[in-house]
């Protein structure tokens, strides 16, 4: 395009500082213009479409922030459930052991005043003595098979419940504990399916919920018991479960407490008040049937917990029985009794003894191999489960195996893998009266 090229202005030494371009006619001229204008139009889009790229770059970044952020504080989430899931699984195994340590011996300790109670021994203030610490005994026996619940290690006699008579039959009971300016409401769906559970264990847990629910309303409210069916219930994956709820008024639970409710011996009533055993226990029970708990509750606006229970088979469940060869009752006779612990073993001696029984010990399984081995017939094997070597199932196959007899296992806390179905048990600490019913329910007796 030919132009022309003026020199306007000129510095002190002669150089020229600026240019007028001149083009050679007015159609050039005019296409010039055009093109420049087009030129600024295109640096005008570009510099909008680069703002534009700018702010979706900064939404992007936003948003992806917003993500890293929340995908932070649910992974946070989930490292905190899974410890606190570590830690009540540490507690549970530490709380299992030490309460299987006190039920060894307890078993002692309550056989040896049961006796002492019956044998009317000692003066009046003697016995009140016996009494007392019987009674105290009783207690820390309770307070174990809470610690046992916890840990899920608490001997279960799972049958088919009807958990709406269940509570029904104990509102009565739950309204004198509850108090007269509690109001106990029932919302009990009668034709809720059974459930798989321990009928007494369940009506303790029930009853304990209560109690706690009571505490939480001083000045009065209303404790809500509710029993319904739920195909779909929450936190099990879509399964059926009967679903039992305990609900009060009362003053709530704030984040912080609610984190720490089911930790064994937690407890906001004060010292002396409770033992911090109550939800730690339900919790406990719920998971070894099989269900779960769930607890809401805000400050002010009271609590409500709620126990997940399996469907009981179509064919109600039955407690284990013994396989005894012969149902009839048989005379009093021989007994093989097996336990490591040697004050356990004396005083449960001492109560067969009692009842007419004669007892022969042994401390270990292959110690009662060996006398079967050398002749010994006995009429029953009465065997800890727990033992250095054998355990009291092995060694029942094992003497079953060479001869027919009863077994009653005594063991301190459950073990449903290792221990047969079949086998009749008893729980420890017991006293003579118990160990009498169970041996009545395999047909042994006097």
């Amino acid at each position: 395009m030919p132009v022309l090229t003026e020199w306007r202005r000129v510095d002190v030494e002669g150089q020229p500082v600026g240019t007028r371009i001149m083009l050679a006619d007015a159609t050039d001229r005019r296409s010039y213009e055009r093109d420049l204008v087009a030129a600024r139009e295109r640096a005008e889009e570009s510099a909008r479409a680069l703002k534009i790229s700018e702010a979706r770059l900064r939404d992007l970044n936003e948003t992806l922030e917003a993500r890293v952020v929340e995908r932070t504080a649910a992974l946070n989430q989930a490292h905190e459930q899974l410890r606190h899931a570590q830690k009540l699984e540490a507690m549970g195994t530490l709380t299992g052991g030490v309460a299987y340590d006190f039920n060894n011996l307890l078993t002692p300790i309550i056989g040896g005043l049961d006796m002492l109670e019956r044998r009317g021994i000692g003066d009046d203030r003697a016995k009140r003595t016996i009494a007392g610490a019987l009674a105290s005994a009783e207690r820390a026996k309770t307070l174990v098979q809470r610690l046992l619940a916890f840990a899920r290690r608490q001997p279960l006699k799972p049958v088919a419940v009807d958990v709406a008579a269940l509570v029904q039959g104990m509102a009565d009971l739950i309204e004198t504990t509850a108090g007269p300016q509690i109001e106990v409401r029932l919302e009990v769906d009668e034709t809720t399916p059974r459930a798989l559970a321990d009928a007494n264990q369940l009506g303790m847990a029930l009853l304990n919920l209560a109690v706690n629910a009571r505490d939480a309303m001083p000045g009065g409210g209303t404790l809500t018991l509710g029993v319904t069916f739920e195909a779909n219930a929450r936190g099990e994956a879509g399964a059926p479960r009967v679903r039992l709820s305990v609900a009060d008024t009362g003053t709530g639970m704030d984040e912080e407490t609610l984190a720490r409710a089911i930790e064994p011996f937690f407890s906001t009533k004060g010292v002396g008040k409770g033992t911090g055993l109550g939800l730690s226990m339900v919790h406990g029970l719920a998971a070894q049937l099989g269900g779960h708990m769930g607890i809401e509750s805000q400050p002010g606006s009271g609590t409500c917990i709620d126990l997940w229970l399996p469907l009981a088979p179509q064919e109600p469940c039955t407690a284990p029985v013994s396989n005894a060869q012969t149902p009839e009752r048989r005379e009093i006779g021989m007994v093989l009794l097996v336990d490591d612990e040697d004050l356990i073993r004396t005083t449960t001696a001492e109560m067969l003894i009692e009842m007419g029984y004669r007892v022969i010990e042994a401390n270990c399984g292959a110690a009662a191999l060996r006398l079967v081995d050398e002749g010994l017939t006995p009429d029953l094997l009465m065997t800890d489960h727990l033992m250095p070597g054998m355990t009291g199932t092995e060694l029942a196959r094992a003497l079953r195996a060479r001869q027919p007899m009863p077994v009653l296992i005594i063991s301190g806390y459950a073990d449903s893998d290792s221990i047969d179905p079949d086998l009749a048990r008893l729980t420890k600490p017991f006293r003579q009266g118990d160990l009498t019913q169970a041996l009545a329910r395999i047909g042994i007796g006097p």
